[in-house]
């Protein structure tokens, strides 16, 4: 009995975690300002999602804010996994004690907090204060440990003749790295993609600090709108946002999602 009930529960959990905040954003997204001062559960009298949704589009630059987002979060995105996976592929193949090392200090960002004024004060002094360029180099410096911490483990997994043969054929280093190596990485590249992804995409901590002001973004967007009282008690308006902001990475999601799970078990607890 209790193990027909196990899936039950799990179920049960999941749709309680999850299924109920997201009615409570889509619910609210599609009611009257009226219906939505205080949001709660209960369905809409009327549906107004996309015409709430029209409306954010339009009054609020999300265009703009979007493009914003993509200029930090593609290069970033691109940026991490080349760097992360090259570094993985050394640290995994080197088994002495000073890659010991550069492993331990590799995958340090993971657990020590960011030092945020010393991070903003070195980027006034190299003038990336302000920039996308700047703001790009902060997520490379913070994100990179978790992709060597995932590339790491899978690059273990995979055997070392096929390298030796790739070589034996007159392949170099890079050859090797993106012609044999690069490929099989996929799946946990998916996983890490994933999360690199939902961390920038969603960080107001690190933008504000370092491109608050100068770039939008759509987290700093929502955030600007909400505090200058554009959207005050529009909690409609809010939630509706909130969707927009969050169909990408829906789509992200639904593109890597077959590789996400192998790419977790194949790398990170291994």
């Amino acid at each position: 009995m209790i193990r027909r009930l196990q899936p039950v529960a799990a179920i049960a959990l999941v749709v309680l975690l999850i299924g109920v905040p997201l009615w409570l954003v889509v619910a609210t997204a599609g009611k009257s300002r009226g219906e939505a001062i205080d949001p709660n559960l209960s369905p809409p009298a009327e549906w107004h999602l996309l015409d709430n949704l029209r409306q954010v589009w339009t009054e609020a630059d999300v265009p703009a804010a979007l493009l914003g987002s993509l200029l930090i979060v593609v290069p970033t995105v691109a940026g991490v996994l080349v760097l992360g996976s090259m570094a993985a592929w050394v640290l995994a193949r080197r088994g002495s004690r000073l890659t010991a090392a550069l492993y331990a200090l590799g995958i340090s960002g993971i657990i020590l907090p960011p030092a945020v004024v010393t991070v903003v004060l070195l980027l006034r002094q190299l003038g990336l204060a302000g920039t996308a360029l700047g703001m790009i180099g902060v997520y490379l410096g913070v994100y990179l440990s978790t992709v060597i911490f995932f590339v790491t483990g899978f690059v273990r997994t995979i055997p070392e003749a096929l390298e030796e043969a790739a070589r034996i054929d007159g392949a170099g280093p890079v050859a090797v790295f993106r012609l044999v190596v690069l490929p099989l990485l996929r799946p946990v590249l998916a996983t890490a993609t994933i999360l690199i992804c939902l961390y920038v995409w969603n960080d107001v901590f690190y933008a504000f600090f370092v491109i608050g002001g100068r770039l939008d973004t759509l987290p700093l967007n929502l955030f600007r709108v909400a505090s200058a009282g554009l959207y005050l008690n529009n909690w409609h308006l809010i939630f509706a946002y909130v969707i927009l902001m969050s169909l990408p990475l829906v789509l992200v999601f639904a593109v890597a999602q077959r590789k996400i799970i192998s790419g977790i078990t194949g790398g990170a607890v291994k």
